[in-house]
């Protein structure tokens, strides 16, 4: 009789052991009135490298609630709405190859649907406008309860990036790892290792 009382329970758990689907973010469409008014246009920017309409910023979006992180692919001038949150992109750029301290950045704008308060209506706002930093995060943060936006790459090429000249003094395409090998130091005739230093 007791076994028969453990039955019901035992099935429940038999029939809930498979795994549960994660939940995916679903994409949406943009609100009208947020498609109207987009982000501002950064003119003038297309002295060197990909014109600024032809590049891809690769950003990553986290929901903090229900830990559901996505990647959104966007060109400058689009925006994207995930759920209660609008993403939109004005401009990416990355450092020219020749610079020293790669980095690569996106002017992005971020747009919440949520209240203010407990007594006031939903409405859009403006949680986030300027620049993120790939290298650099904390230069610049999204500082919202629920929501968290960062840059992941920016897509762009440079004059001379499609078929590079190799100098003879330069050793990294010789070298798999990217490293340049550093000559190996003499050692000094006062200072040997094995001698103890008083």
């Amino acid at each position: 009789m007791r076994a028969l009382a453990l039955l019901p329970p035992m099935l429940v758990l038999a029939a809930c052991s498979g795994q549960a689907p994660k939940p995916q973010a679903v994409e949406t469409d943009v609100p009208a009135e947020l498609a109207q008014s987009g982000a501002p246009a950064f003119a003038g920017q297309d002295s060197i490298g990909t014109p600024m309409a032809e590049r891809v910023a690769t950003l990553g979006l986290l929901n903090k609630r229900n830990n559901i992180s996505q990647d959104l692919v966007m060109k400058p001038g689009e925006s994207k709405r995930v759920g209660n949150v609008v993403v939109r992109l004005s401009a990416c750029e990355k450092t020219a190859p020749w610079e020293s301290d790669p980095e690569e950045g996106a002017f992005v704008q971020v747009l919440v649907r949520e209240r203010k308060d407990v007594s006031s209506d939903f409405a859009w706002h403006t949680v986030f406008s300027g620049w993120l930093f790939r290298n650099a995060p904390a230069v610049n943060v999204v500082e919202h309860p629920v929501y968290d936006v960062w840059i992941k790459s920016c897509a762009m090429r440079f004059p001379g990036e499609d078929a590079p000249v190799a100098s003879p003094s330069s050793s990294r395409s010789a070298n798999p790892s990217g490293s340049e090998s550093a000559p190996a130091p003499t050692p000094s005739p006062s200072a040997s290792p094995s001698s103890p230093t008083a």
